[in-house]
């Protein structure tokens, strides 16, 4: 199926009025978020721009593709909020992409008082995208690691 990215709503939007919002949604229906899918839409979308392929982050993220397509479709709804994390982590987003994408997952945004989410801001703010990387810093304050998170 032909899809329409963010960026073309986004510029068809600019040129919308408000008397002609219904001609939009109802053009566009098959193009936009389902309420159950927008942690999908929203992952996608940021993958895709980063040149990234799903079946490659969830390898790095240590889960298998039928599982990590599962949770990432929300087929199947995980309650491990470091899973979510972790496989923005190694997708590479930005701390708002990861804010936004726990967000829309139903998961608190990172918190820079909780100690271990404090250690994944500095991780991330400072582009440390290796996994080891991350448990190692979280190991040497005596928090738990995200590798062993599934």
């Amino acid at each position: 199926m032909f899809m329409k990215d963010t960026g073309e709503l986004d510029k068809k939007l600019l040129n919308t009025t408000p008397d002609k919002i219904g001609d939009y949604l109802k053009e566009n229906d098959k193009f936009l978020a389902d309420g159950d899918k927008s942690f999908y839409y929203y992952f996608k979308d940021v993958v895709d721009a980063k040149n990234m392929r799903l079946k490659d982050i969830y390898a790095a993220a240590g889960v298998s593709e039928s599982y990590g397509s599962k949770i990432v479709t929300m087929e199947k709804h995980t309650k491990n909020r470091d899973l979510i994390i972790k496989l923005c982590v190694v997708a590479h987003f930005g701390l708002g992409e990861i804010n936004r994408a726990l967000k829309l997952y139903g998961f608190n945004e990172l918190y820079s008082k909780n100690p271990k989410d404090a250690c994944l801001i500095v991780a991330i703010n400072n582009r440390i995208f290796e996994l080891s990387k991350i448990d190692e810093l979280l190991a040497g304050q005596g928090l738990e690691g995200l590798s062993g998170s599934e």
